[in-house]
């Protein structure tokens, strides 16, 4: 039977080494647990459905200088040519492309303001009739804008007063239910909701309410203007190469600032995210192998100390078997203490990430997790020096003074 006395005197006599990995598997396993869930919140929030076909999906923007063109009419023209086009399912206006971190948002009351009620945030496009089927998406209630309502100018004072909304706007708005029909405000500006949409997401993955979308059938005929265009399964590299010439071909009096697609947009919004996750795998791995590590060379070090003390034991009746428990159980130990510092600093370390950064309260999962992982880690990192102790023959062992 394998004596836990002699294994705790050893440990007092080479404290410092045993301190020094004891801390080294409290900080692995407190910034491992809180690493590994971000990495988590952070592959959910990035595999998100949206309700676009992003694959089908690129935007153009059009910066036009030429004055000789009313820009309303310039507009039909170019929505027009673009529908019209091989492997174009529909095109349409917008203020804004969705995911792509660039729009507008606002509160929208159920009174007007100033009087108070309730008040639900939103992102907003203005929009033609064309926008939800080249965004493809579907209503669940109500219908679409008709033609004559999308309201095409250069006049600010003009204004629409009906909208589509999202179900999930439409849930906060209305949490009794109904609210297909129903009168809001933008300010003091009243729309009625006409239409309500399935799912989609706004300009920003990031906001607290990245469902919460309000389309408006409004195009505000500017010089700067969006054009977004769903293609045929398979066409949009196609479509994006000739683009730019049928549209220059039109009219040349302006330029195209940006095409891309709809999922470089979503991309390149993520980046930081993206290169977040893999910073922290990376951390991961090395603060895994330097511990690793550790545990190793004090192994090997402890080993090195007590050489003649191993061959005593061996000369004694020690089995093989029995040398390797007894580094198992030493380092087992140590890790332990570790794992307590650690889980109790990873809770800690969460909260703190609660309150300073809007991360999700970390789930203790994660923190049993990390700590199965590197107790596994401790003893897999163990059995080699311990193996290799225990072939110290008792001869070996008596020259080594």
């Amino acid at each position: 039977m394998l004596e836990i006395k002699p294994i705790i005197n050893a440990l007092r006599r080479s404290k410092v080494g045993a301190i020094l990995l004891l801390i080294q598997i409290a900080i692995t396993t407190a910034i491992v647990s809180n690493a590994a869930f971000i990495i988590q919140d952070r592959m959910t929030y990035l595999q998100q459905e949206t309700g676009y076909p992003e694959q089908d999906i690129f935007s153009i923007t059009v910066m036009t200088y030429g004055k000789d063109r009313d820009l309303s009419k310039q507009f039909e023209e170019d929505e027009a040519l673009l529908r019209n086009l091989p492997g174009v399912v529909d095109a349409a206006l917008s203020n804004a492309v969705p995911l792509s971190g660039s729009g507008s948002a606002s509160g929208m009351g159920l009174k007007p303001a100033p009087e108070p009620g309730r008040n639900v945030r939103a992102g907003y496009l203005f929009a033609d009739d064309h926008m939800l089927n080249t965004l493809g998406v579907k209503l669940k209630e109500g219908r679409n804008f008709a033609p004559d309502e999308v309201i095409v100018t250069q006049d600010p004072g003009k204004v629409p007063n009906v909208a589509i909304v999202s179900s999930t706007f439409v849930q906060e708005a209305y949490p009794e239910g109904d609210g297909l029909g129903k009168l809001m405000y933008m300010g003091d500006k009243p729309f009625k909701i006409i239409g309500i949409v399935d799912k989609m997401k706004g300009p920003w993955l990031k906001d607290d309410r990245p469902d919460n979308v309000v389309i408006f059938p409004y195009i505000k005929a500017e010089t700067y203007q969006h054009i977004i265009v769903r293609t045929e399964p398979g066409q949009r590299a196609a479509v994006m190469q000739t683009v730019e010439d049928k549209l220059l071909a039109a009219y040349d009096k302006r330029v195209f600032t940006n095409v891309i697609t709809l999922d470089e947009n979503k991309r390149q919004y993520n980046a930081s995210d993206t290169l977040m996750l893999r910073m922290l795998m990376v951390l991961i791995v090395v603060l895994v192998a330097i511990t690793a590590l550790g545990i190793f060379g004090l192994t090997l070090f402890n080993i090195s100390k007590r050489t003649r003390q191993i061959g005593t034991r061996r000369a004694l009746g020690a089995r093989k078997s029995d040398i390797i428990r007894y580094f198992l159980v030493e380092n087992t130990l140590i890790c332990s203490g570790g794992l307590i510092i650690g889980c109790t600093a990873a809770v800690l370390m969460g909260q703190q990430l609660l309150q300073r950064f809007s991360l999700p309260a970390l789930e203790l999962q994660y923190v049993a997790g990390t700590a199965i992982m590197v107790l596994a880690m401790t003893l897999v990192a163990v059995i080699f020096p311990a193996r290799r102790a225990a072939r110290i023959s008792p001869s070996v062992a008596t020259r080594s003074i």
